[in-house]
């Protein structure tokens, strides 16, 4: 994509987000992918990863006040469980898509090439990076009305559903959809006396290990391996997870996740 129609796409999206800009010039190095410099010779330091830096930070912060504020009742464990969903590459990324925060992206012509627009991890990077340029342009205020506008309604699907709560349902949903699989969880040790046991669990797919868990009782230990693993998968995109799992080419051989 040349500058002229990054230019313009710029603009229309600032407009539809009622975003008036003071220094257009940050919303520019927002929308710039070290692929794209690389191929231009400048250095990548002229890109968004520091933007993307500082909107991570923001969006953490917006995040954490408004489940906070949303959900007095919650306590911090499942608080965290919900923010970790929210702030995930995948929710960021399909958010991203969804409002067409990658059309002015300027990328690499080999990146754009192998659909580097349509990446997830791309597409959360750059939500995290447009972010950062809000604040820095407009202030704390509008970046929080931007964030929240859009993941205001993830918090709450998240918070008042079931997957919320059920991180076990969740990784079994997850683990049916991408392989057809169910986990499997083994307890890999225990330590105490019998009235005071702590138990080490092992959850994997398809003979793959993807997260442990620890806890005073086997069903507690089972739950916290459960969101280990989520908490890796949901920043991970599901073709790197079969490769490393060697399921891309019907392999079954697993390699470390």
């Amino acid at each position: 994509m040349n500058g002229e129609e990054s230019e313009s796409q710029l603009l229309a999206l600032l407009e539809q987000f009622q975003i008036q800009p003071n220094d257009i010039e940050i919303y520019r190095i927002s929308m710039t992918h070290s692929s794209y410099l690389n191929e231009q010779g400048l250095p990548t330091w002229e890109g968004n990863e520091r933007l993307e830096f500082l909107g991570d930070a923001v969006i953490g912060l917006v995040v954490t006040e408004s489940l906070y504020l949303t959900y007095p009742e919650k306590r911090e464990g499942t608080l965290s469980k919900i923010k970790s969903v929210v702030v995930s590459r995948k929710a960021l990324g399909k958010c991203a898509a969804e409002i067409g925060l990658g059309v002015p992206l300027k990328l690499g012509v080999g990146e754009s090439k192998t659909g580097g627009q349509r990446r997830n991890s791309i597409l959360a990077a750059v939500f995290e990076s447009f972010v950062g340029a809000v604040y820095i342009d407009k202030g704390f205020s509008v970046a929080k009305r931007f964030i929240l506008e859009h993941l205001q309604p993830i918090i709450e699907d998240l918070g008042e559903g079931d997957s919320a709560q059920d991180d076990k349902s969740r990784l079994q949903e997850w683990a049916q959809r991408l392989v057809g699989a169910i986990p499997r969880y083994r307890v890999t040790g225990s330590d105490g006396p019998d009235h005071n046991k702590w138990f080490t669990v092992e959850v994997s797919l398809k003979g793959h290990p993807i997260g442990h868990g620890e806890g005073s009782s086997k069903k507690t230990a089972e739950k916290n391996a459960a969101m280990v693993a989520l908490a890796r998968v949901e920043e991970m995109e599901d073709q790197e997870i079969l490769e490393q799992m060697g399921l891309t080419n019907g392999s079954e051989n697993p390699d470390p996740l």
